[in-house]
Order: structure tokens, then C-alpha cells, then sequence
């Protein structure tokens, strides 16, 4: 067999890209139908980005002059306080031009209602946002929240369902998930009990880049190749910042690293990169033989029981 030309293996990637933006557009457009009061968790992060992009393609993109857009429900984060500034004014200026209602909600919130208790001072929050998700749940009445989660990124993960029921605690039962058949979703809910839906469930990081780089969609700048003081820790490269700080014993490298994945800045770590742009990223992507959270997240570093312990308890 002959190999495939560049302009073949082209239309393939579109073709599936086709696939994948429909089904998105699909479910994003269910959410909208079958809820009363759903929500987009928005980190401004690439997933959420890539999220938001479809959203926008599902219901019309802007308006014709007033540059508004027209999400039919509002964005939602919950904040650790912990995150990185240039996402977190990333997420600011997306939102602002799209001209959608943002909701923050703060874990910092919690601890001062007593709600978030940490066991010392310098323990992540990370896992302490479903606390504070379930209480942005209670206060605005959310039914839906639409998360950018995908199924190739952790074994929890994988087996979540793309409506995913949630329990009047908030919790996931993995045991008693809805059965799924085609393109027919059971959204029927008790009171108190709400669904997490994943629009992006079948698509995996490549094609996450790949739609990035033909839709050219823009991301925060440490996505990219840039210079960062780290510490080799546990296998990972450790960003050096204040919340972070290296230990008695540990040399600090500067390297060239980008993000596969933003998160609290206590347990996301970068990868040694020069890709400068969403086609070099794609390289290195078909190129990587180790998951995109298996490389760049110390939470989950713990057991690989970890997420899913977290996802039982309302965890994103």
C-alpha cells in the first residue's frame, strides 16, 4: 500500500474533526433543551477553550455588529486562588469578549466560611473545589454543569458517561450509570440532583491540537515554549514559584517547558518543549507515549485510585 499523501491524511484528520465537532455541537445543544439552569465550567484552559469554540459555533457565534455572543447559559469557575495569573486573565478577556456572564466562585471562600478546612497550609486545593462547586450548585440552582473532561486523560475518566448522573450529594455512582445508545441521553432528574456533561468525552488530546490549530484558536501564552525556573520532583518538572518552592537538596534548572494542562499551580507541572505553536505541539503530541495528566499532574500521582476516589465525592 502506498502511503498517504500529505493532502489525504488532511481530509482525514478534518473528516474526524467533522465527526467530533458535530457530536459536540449536538450535545451542547441538547444541555440547552433539556435543562433549566445549566452552566460551562470555564477555566481558560485549552479543553474548556476548544469547548467554548463549539459552543459558540452552536449557537450562532456573535451578534451581527454588537460583538456579543449569544451562549444561552453562563460560564462558570471555581477558583483555587492557586492558578496561573496569565490563564486566569486569559479566562477574564475570553469571556469578556464574548460577552458572557462569568460566575467565580473561590475555595478561599470556603475555607473563610469554614466549609474547606486544610490540613496544613501548604496542602493543595485542588481537591477541595468540589466543596466549592457544590455550593455554586446550591446558590445559583445549576441542573447541568458542562465540563471539558475527556476520556483518554485518566482511567476515571474513562469511564464516565457523557451525561453523567449526579446524586442529591452531588455524588458519581460508577456502578449506576445510565446506559447511553446512540445519540439518546436520559435526563431525567429528582430534586436536588444534577448532571456533570462531557460534550468532549470522545476526543483525544490530539485532536484537542489539531481542531485548536485549524479553528486557531488562541490559548494562554504558557501553552507554548517559554523559559521557567523548575525542580526535578518525583519524575515531574516543578514550576519554582512562591507556593512551590524548592526544598533543602534541590537544584534549580531553567528550561524550556510548555503546559500540556493548566491547573492549581501546587500540583500542575510543565514538560521540557521548543514547540512554539499549536502544528509543533502536534508533533510532539503523535510523538508522546505518556498520558497528558500522567506527565504534568502530581495529584495524580498518589495511587491510581485517586480520581476516581475524587469523582465519588463531586470532584469536577
Amino acid at each position: 500500500m502506498n502511503a498517504m499523501n500529505q493532502q489525504e491524511m488532511q481530509s482525514l484528520s478534518n473528516a474526524q474533526l467533522d465527526a467530533l465537532e458535530e457530536e459536540t455541537i449536538f450535545i451542547l445543544r441538547e444541555v440547552a433543551a433539556s435543562f433549566e439552569r445549566p452552566a460551562l465550567l470555564f477555566s481558560g484552559g485549552k479543553d474548556s477553550l476548544v469547548l467554548l469554540k463549539c459552543a459558540e459555533k452552536a449557537f450562532g457565534g456573535k451578534d451581527a455588529g454588537s460583538g456579543k455572543g449569544r451562549l444561552p447559559y453562563p460560564l462558570l469557575m471555581i477558583d483555587t486562588g492557586h492558578n496561573f495569573p496569565e490563564v486566569i486573565q486569559f479566562r477574564d478577556d475570553r469571556a469578556a469578549e464574548l460577552g458572557a456572564q462569568l460566575f467565580v466562585r473561590s475555595v478561599e471562600d470556603s475555607m473563610r466560611r469554614g466549609t474547606v478546612r486544610l490540613a496544613h497550609a501548604g496542602e493543595s486545593r485542588n481537591a477541595h473545589q468540589s466543596v466549592t462547586l457544590l455550593e455554586a450548585i446550591e446558590e445559583f440552582g445549576f441542573d447541568a454543569l458542562i465540563g471539558g473532561a475527556r476520556r483518554d486523560e485518566e482511567k476515571a475518566r474513562a469511564k464516565e458517561r457523557i451525561f453523567s448522573h449526579r446524586d442529591a450529594f452531588g455524588q458519581w455512582q460508577p456502578k449506576s450509570q445510565r446506559p447511553e445508545l446512540w445519540n439518546l441521553f436520559n435526563t431525567r432528574l429528582r430534586k436536588g440532583e444534577h448532571f456533570r456533561v462531557f460534550p468532549i468525552s470522545n476526543w483525544t488530546e490530539l485532536d484537542v491540537w489539531q481542531y485548536i490549530s485549524r479553528e486557531k484558536i488562541a490559548l494562554p501564552s504558557i501553552y507554548y515554549a517559554h523559559q521557567r525556573q523548575v525542580i526535578e520532583r518525583r519524575g515531574l518538572l516543578v514550576p519554582v514559584t512562591e507556593l512551590t518552592p524548592p526544598t533543602a537538596g534541590e537544584t534549580v534548572h531553567t528550561l524550556t517547558v510548555r503546559f500540556r494542562t493548566v491547573g492549581d499551580i501546587t500540583c500542575t507541572c510543565p514538560v521540557a518543549s521548543t514547540a512554539a505553536n499549536a502544528e509543533q505541539v502536534i508533533e510532539e503530541t503523535i510523538a508522546s507515549d505518556i498520558s497528558e495528566r500522567g506527565a504534568t499532574r502530581m495529584d495524580d500521582k498518589t495511587s491510581d485510585a485517586s480520581m476516581e476516589r475524587r469523582k465519588k465525592e463531586g470532584y469536577f
